[in-house]
């Protein structure tokens, strides 16, 4: 495989050669320029350069290919030539190097951001290509006048470097596949630099995205205090190739340097823009997607211009019910999909389930009450005195609701409340305590703590007593937020786990494991439920909107009679 790939890289640069010697391919011009306004990075300043095809006329977008570290592999005579032989669009090509913040004196050192803006993690350089380097590069022209206009769409753009620059293009890519959608990677620093060893566990786990990635790297890379370079681009590979990404790669025995990156970079190219217009796909994913998601269902919208939604449940109908907290009101949908003010005045109300006598139990959050509400919308007093977030009732009638502590101060605390009305604290001792719900069996509880990583299970005793409490599920977080941000929470019939979190809607295994990691469109989630007369539809609440999304599952309502699932593989 290493022979042949680069077999055919050497034979394409003596091809290219061949059509430099004949002096008929029009050679596009490169002008630089210096950027020093950034407000995502702000008192950075840094050059760029912009590579111009003569092919190219401002008629309409041009496609886009951005390079950190500046320019490198001899790019614009590679893509001069490859332009010429038309075997990749008519690109304009961004290079650009990353920012420094000049030190106020002469005997002070500037501040390098190149491993802050290349090795994090996070939108924060895709928000400054997308958001203040790019229009910036639309403002400027050619020599000879021409207007300079990029194409917005991500199959239209590729994006690129090497080592810190390889994973930054990961990395804009990953968290903007709308914007990026072909990736070229040389010795990519997929280590334990700044939380780039957690990507391949991550490309395993999220659905995946529509992105096409050329890796290059040499079994003599770097080995040092943050990882091991060839290991790991080998170990992204992996994981690119299980979760079903279009991925190519050409492994050597060369170093942390561009000698190899140089000589594969035409070949690399001409894969990256294959069969281009067409769009690049996203692949099925892993078993524990497949399981779950089925293809060509994606996410619809049920609803949209709230202020904030939340407390998604389903009665025994199918029909689903949510709130927007900030207007005081709740939402029913129909099996026919249509859309009705439920509930006009909820006095803020909050999380909410369905109990087993058919009454919408809420969460009131102005009055600090429970309340329950028949068909025809009128409540009646569950429980007072103490102001909840979230609830759940079980088959036989108990209800559990979170106190979080809303002021800072208080302790958080986990309520019970008796078939008979009665109200007891059943635990103490989380930092947030949120979104919770049952195990199917309704033998073990589930609360998340907010402003940690974890979901704690607990044993239900037959008073509603709990015991035996653990930090059951372990979350994955953002590299940008300090906590998962854990809130609503479901289970399946199988048992499965469906954590609302910041990352998106986690999905567990019984054993306390993340399998897979859902997006919603709009990157939001508060909460969720299974709804449809099948209960085979997610429904998730996503701040301003709500999506549903048809699934392969049915959920498991803690309304109905407990449901013993098979036991976890271990």
């Amino acid at each position: 495989m290493l022979r042949i790939a680069f077999a055919l890289a050497v034979a394409f640069s003596l091809n290219l050669s061949g059509l430099s010697r004949a002096d008929d391919i029009p050679k596009g011009e490169v002008r630089e320029f210096e950027f020093n306004a950034s407000k995502i990075f702000p008192g950075t300043t840094r050059k760029y350069w912009i590579y111009v095809p003569k092919q190219y006329t401002a008629d309409q977008p041009a496609c886009v290919y951005v390079n950190q570290d500046g320019i490198q592999y001899k790019a614009p005579e590679v893509f001069d030539r490859l332009i010429a032989a038309k075997e990749m669009p008519v690109t304009i090509g961004v290079f650009v190097m990353h920012g420094r913040v000049k030190a106020t004196k002469a005997e002070s050192l500037d501040r390098f951001n190149r491993s802050y803006e290349y090795d994090g993690l996070g939108d924060n350089y895709a928000r400054f290509l997308l958001e203040e380097l790019l229009p910036e590069v639309e403002k400027q022209t050619t020599t000879d006048g021409r207007a300079i206009r990029l194409s917005k769409n991500g199959n239209d753009r590729a994006i690129g470097g090497s080592s810190s620059g390889a994973i930054c293009a990961w990395t804009v890519a990953w968290e903007r596949p709308d914007a990026f959608q072909r990736v070229f990677s040389s010795i990519g620093t997929y280590v334990g630099l700044r939380g780039g060893n957690e990507y391949p566990t991550l490309v395993r786990k999220f659905e995946p995205k529509p992105i096409r990635v050329f890796l290059q790297d040499g079994s003599n890379d770097l080995n040092i205090y943050g990882g091991d370079w060839w290991m790991a681009n080998q170990e992204m590979e992996r994981s690119l190739v299980f979760a079903g990404y279009d991925v190519d790669h050409v492994w050597g025995d060369g170093g942390h340097n561009g000698e190899h990156a140089t000589k594969v970079f035409p070949e690399a190219m001409k894969w990256l823009w294959k069969d281009w217009p067409k769009p690049v796909a996203a692949g099925p994913g892993s078993k524990q997607l497949q399981e779950i998601l089925i293809p060509g269902e994606e996410w619809q919208l049920v609803g949209e211009g709230y202020k904030f939604t939340e407390g998604p449940c389903t009665n025994a109908k199918g029909e689903v019910f949510y709130n927007d907290v900030g207007a005081s009101k709740t939402w029913k949908v129909g099996l026919d999909g249509q859309v009705s003010v439920f509930i006009e005045a909820t006095q803020r109300g909050d999380g909410q389930n369905m109990g087993p006598d058919g009454q919408l139990y809420a969460v009131a959050g102005e009055p600090e009450k429970i309340l329950a509400y028949d068909e025809a919308g009128k409540s009646r007093v569950v429980a007072e005195g103490f102001k909840g977030n979230d609830l759940v009732v079980l088959n036989n009638g108990s209800v559990y609701v979170t106190n979080p502590g809303w002021d800072g101060k208080s302790p958080s605390q986990v309520w019970h409340i008796s078939p008979k009305g009665e109200k007891t604290v059943v635990d103490k001792g989380l930092k947030f305590s949120n979104g919770l719900t049952t195990s199917p069996d309704q033998s073990l509880l589930y609360v998340a703590d907010s402003r940690s990583h974890w979901v704690y299970s607990y044993q239900i005793q037959a008073d509603g007593s709990l015991k035996d409490k653990q930090k059951y599920y372990h979350l994955h977080v953002h590299d940008r937020d300090d906590d998962s941000g854990a809130d609503g929470m479901r289970v399946d019939k199988d048992g499965r786990l469906y954590v609302a979190t910041r990352m998106g809607l986690q999905v567990c295994d019984q054993a306390g494991r993340v399998n897979c990691i859902i997006p919603t469109p709009n990157g939001k989630v508060s909460n969720l439920t299974f709804g449809g007369p099948q209960m085979d539809t997610i429904y998730a609440t996503c701040g301003d909107k709500v999506f549903k999304r048809k699934v392969k599952v049915q959920g498991a309502p803690s309304w109905q009679p407990p449901l013993k699932p098979a036991a976890p593989r271990l």
